[in-house]
């Protein structure tokens, strides 16, 4: 899946200004709303705390997936914020994490939510990635690391 066909750049945010997981996912949340892609905010923040309650949503290596399926989205949305200060999201590696990627899509969209959410970090993996978004300042920059 090309995460570029589903992220809007107007829903990247450096700097994502947060100092909790909860607060950089309403942030993010926020942003999604604003840029016209929720239905429903409030069912879709429910979802993602929900989930994120469940198992921490920190990957490792400074990233975090929150990420949840609501009735208050109508297709697969994706919110990216590159952290002012780095968050503790309990990822197994310890690591704080500064880039938070938000998934959220219909219940019924199983598929296509894993496909994203693999896709994610699968591009973590990449080194020169990573080397892109430490040095993106701008919420244009972050995302111009997206590969088209």
């Amino acid at each position: 899946m090309n995460l570029i066909e589903i992220l809007r750049p107007e829903c990247t945010v450096v700097p994502l200004e947060a100092s909790s997981p909860t607060e950089a996912i309403e942030s993010l949340i926020a942003t999604l709303d604003a840029s016209g892609q929720l239905s429903d905010a409030k069912a879709v923040l429910a979802a993602v705390l929900e989930r994120e309650q469940t198992r921490s949503t920190g990957i490792g290596n400074g990233l975090a997936v929150p990420h949840g399926k609501s009735p208050g989205c109508t297709k697969l949305t994706m919110a990216v914020g590159k952290t002012a200060q780095p968050i503790d999201f309990k990822s197994p590696d310890g690591q704080p994490c500064r880039l938070i990627v938000l998934l959220a899509s219909p219940r019924d969209e199983t598929g296509p939510h894993i496909q994203a959410l693999a896709s994610v970090s699968r591009l973590w993996l990449s080194d020169s990635f990573r080397q892109a978004v430490t040095i993106a300042n701008s919420s244009e920059a972050l995302y111009q690391t997206f590969p088209t």
